[in-house]
């Protein structure tokens, strides 16, 4: 946020202060989106996972690289202009990171059983 100058801004009208406003509704909704397309992709890179017969570490690793592109395709979305909708670059780029984890690991085991064992 923009730090306010109380001596540049003595004779300013009131009208004349830029002051950010943020709608609690829009930045709510905002990590909505954040939280269904993580989720999304999680179970999308399970499948993938699953189908390719990754096991082990390299399904993690699938994963965080997935999570990641969602992270970079999220800040491209916003026009790398993140703080306009958002409080800050670890909203976006952290939370719900690891939320999708268990959705990954299930339709991962699920996809796997299906194409490898079935």
């Amino acid at each position: 946020m923009a730090g306010h100058d109380y001596e540049s801004s003595k004779g300013k009208a009131k009208e004349d202060i830029d002051v950010p406003i943020f709608s609690a509704e829009n930045m709510q909704s905002n990590m909505k989106i954040i939280y269904y397309s993580r989720t999304f992709m999680s179970i999308i890179g399970g499948v993938i996972a699953g189908i390719l017969g990754l096991t082990g570490l390299s399904g993690f690793i699938l994963y965080f690289v997935i999570m990641a592109i969602t992270s970079v395709c999220l800040v491209a979305k916003t026009g790398l202009s993140v703080n306009s909708y958002f409080g800050s670059w670890n909203q976006v780029v952290l939370d719900g990171f690891l939320g999708g984890l268990m959705s990954f690991v299930l339709f991962w085991t699920f996809a796997y059983d299906i194409v490898h064992i079935f």
